[in-house]
């Protein structure tokens, strides 16, 4: 049976292309979504050429309430639930030879150890939220990905310009303050771009129209980035600004210390030096990477000059572990409140960091709050953001730096506390005996 259908037209592109990667993206109700699931279960469904793709997202969690729920939508609105074999448990769709398949580059956020399969004997990816992906994972699946004609499909919203998607295919051509039109680069011959937002999609009613242009005198950054789709200078919901980028640590500044965040795979581990010079504090990144276990961890932090080390306190064992090569390490301070109220300690702070803190700077930008979908802050941490350098930096900070005190004589006073703390142990241990 031949399906029958109706499509926007500007999406003609999306059926037609041969080129290898198609970007979708846009504001709000830019109908790609639909347009995209419409285009899975056709294809699946005419059984015309083998036909196997995987339908994506960072998490693979996220799939089942979203371009797993738009599929699923689609053929029960068509009537072809007996034409498919479906699993649900597992979001795979069957139809002879042809399939579609859930796959997420992680299983979870809190998951570390998740990896994306090798996706090679697959003929079409289709990409949710593409901005989520990181760039070495995208490009462990553009090298999977390897049968003939294969596509990829990204769908996204805009996201900052220096996002890599952004740096990889786009030119920015300045539009409103702050913000820019995106136009693919001359040399990005093998994209196919599509553009769309609410005022493209005829299905949507006036009154939702009318809404998400309210946005542009209420939420003026949320109605040129989300409903427009226009690309951002920064993070909407940014955490931290205003630091400064310095060429290297000046000799006059004294080391207070280090922040460490644990991390194994796919997270890295990240090791940052803490300098206090004129009045405000210097961040130099000395690690990050992927796959070290605790001894390896220690050999690294030895390679720097001795200072007393902050780290994650959900970790005691490992704390315990790196100890045991002669660090001094301690376990920073958490509660109900501590990430605001770090967060909160470091934006009070004056902060700087060198240049060749490369990762630092690259979470610095992308840190933000978790945004709702009408433009709301949340008040917490968006989760997609990478922050291991910043935890770091956050750890030690919060742990060391009071408000208003001389840095150095509180860390003085941490590293007396801890010797104290240290000798009523042994003396304790001693009159057990």
């Amino acid at each position: 049976m031949k399906l029958k259908v109706e499509s926007n037209s500007i999406f003609q592109p999306l059926w037609k292309s041969p080129k290898r990667y198609i970007i979708l993206a846009g504001g709000r109700s830019g109908g790609r979504s639909y347009e995209t699931s419409q285009k899975i279960i056709s294809t699946c469904w005419q059984n015309e050429r083998y036909f196997r793709a995987a339908i994506m997202r960072e998490v693979h969690t996220d799939i089942r309430r979203s371009i797993w729920q738009e599929i699923t939508d689609r053929i029960e609105g068509w009537e072809l639930s007996q034409g498919f074999q479906i699993a649900a448990s597992m979001m795979e769709i069957k139809k002879g030879k042809n399939s579609i398949n859930a796959h997420g580059f992680r299983k979870s956020f809190s998951e570390r150890t998740a990896k994306l399969k090798s996706l090679a004997n697959y003929t079409d990816a289709f990409i949710e939220e593409a901005e989520e992906v990181g760039e070495e994972e995208f490009t462990q699946l553009d090298d999977s990905l390897r049968t003939e004609g294969s596509q990829i499909h990204l769908l996204l919203n805009i996201p900052p310009k220096n996002h890599w998607i952004i740096k990889r295919w786009f030119n920015l051509l300045p539009s409103e303050e702050g913000f820019y039109k995106l136009e693919l680069k001359p040399e990005a011959k093998d994209v196919e771009f599509i553009f769309s937002t609410h005022s493209n999609n005829p299905y949507i009613p006036d009154e939702v129209h009318k809404r998400y242009e309210a946005y542009k005198d209420r939420k003026p950054d949320y109605y040129w980035q989300m409903i427009k789709g226009l690309c951002p200078e920064v993070l909407m919901g940014r955490i931290y600004s205003g630091w400064k980028e310095i060429s290297s640590v000046p000799h006059e500044a004294r080391l207070l210390g280090y922040g460490l965040d644990f991390g194994f795979d796919p997270d890295p581990a990240g090791l940052l030096a803490v300098y206090y010079y004129n009045g405000g504090y210097i961040l130099d990144e000395r690690l990050y990477e992927t796959n070290l276990i605790n001894d390896q961890l220690a050999t690294n932090i030895k390679l720097n000059k001795r200072a007393i080390v902050v780290a994650d306190c959900a970790e005691p064992k490992s704390i315990v572990e790196i100890k045991r090569h002669g660090i001094n390490i301690v376990p920073c301070e958490k509660g109900p409140d501590s990430v605001i109220y770090g967060i909160k300690h470091v934006q009070g702070l004056k902060i700087s960091y060198t240049k060749n803190s490369l990762n630092l700077k690259k979470e610095y930008e992308n840190y933000g709050w978790k945004i709702d979908k009408d433009g709301n802050n949340l008040g917490v941490e968006d989760p997609k953001c990478a922050n291991h350098l910043l935890s770091a930096a956050r750890y030690f900070l919060s742990e060391i730096i009071k408000a208003d005190a001389d840095p150095e004589a509180m860390l003085r006073q941490k590293e007396r506390a801890d010797m104290l703390a240290k000798q009523t142990k042994n003396k304790l241990t001693q009159t057990t005996r």
